[in-house]
């Protein structure tokens, strides 16, 4: 059903979405995407729900009740301003000496789902999405408050830059994630 994909997007998405880029993913015309961006709006915006669809111009974004501003602030102080869990220092480091990298590419590495660990950091602002939102081809990287708080100029100066970023490494560790999933499976 078109309404529960859009929701799906719209629930996912970073940032706002386009009704074009909506087309395009669920392959459809602009009349279904509005019809159904109406539809979903008409459901969340009766102030019964702890979500809203916004819509400024041609872009679409789902986000939280203005009612509950004060309790999704105070948590998200809490989620941005703790300790990077160990999962969380793997993917940013990743993302630091590898970027730009793409969703796959990142999971590919750690072998993981890495969606809401990249969520976190995007909302730390310490890694920035380029693309679209739902793309295959949105690529991640480090952001300049990522940067700065580590008190270097550019991310070649993280140590071991150019070793670790080499091909050959990243095909080692590519490798053995491979050989390790496959382990996995037959155990």
């Amino acid at each position: 059903m078109l309404k529960n994909k859009i929701e799906s997007l719209l629930f996912i998405a970073a940032r706002p979405l386009t009704v074009k880029r909506l087309m395009e993913v669920c392959d459809v015309s602009k009349e279904e995407v509005s019809k159904a961006i109406d539809e979903i709006a008409a459901a969340h915006n009766d102030g019964n729900h702890g979500v809203r669809v916004l819509r400024n111009g041609n872009e679409v974004q789902m986000s939280t009740s203005p009612d509950n501003a004060k309790l999704v602030q105070d948590f998200l102080k809490d989620e941005t301003t703790g300790e990077l869990t160990k999962p969380s220092l793997e993917t940013l480091t990743i993302v630091a000496y590898r970027g730009p990298i793409t969703k796959a590419e990142l999971e590919q590495i750690r072998g993981v789902n890495c969606s809401l660990i990249l969520r976190n950091l995007l909302m730390r602002g310490l890694v920035e999405a380029q693309g679209e939102a739902g793309d295959s081809q949105t690529t991640y990287h480090v952001t300049m408050d990522f940067i700065r708080f580590l008190g270097i100029a550019n991310v070649e100066e993280l140590p071991e830059y150019d070793k670790l970023r080499s091909h050959e490494n990243v095909v080692r560790v590519l490798e053995m994630a491979g050989k390790q999933k496959q382990d996995e499976i037959k155990d």
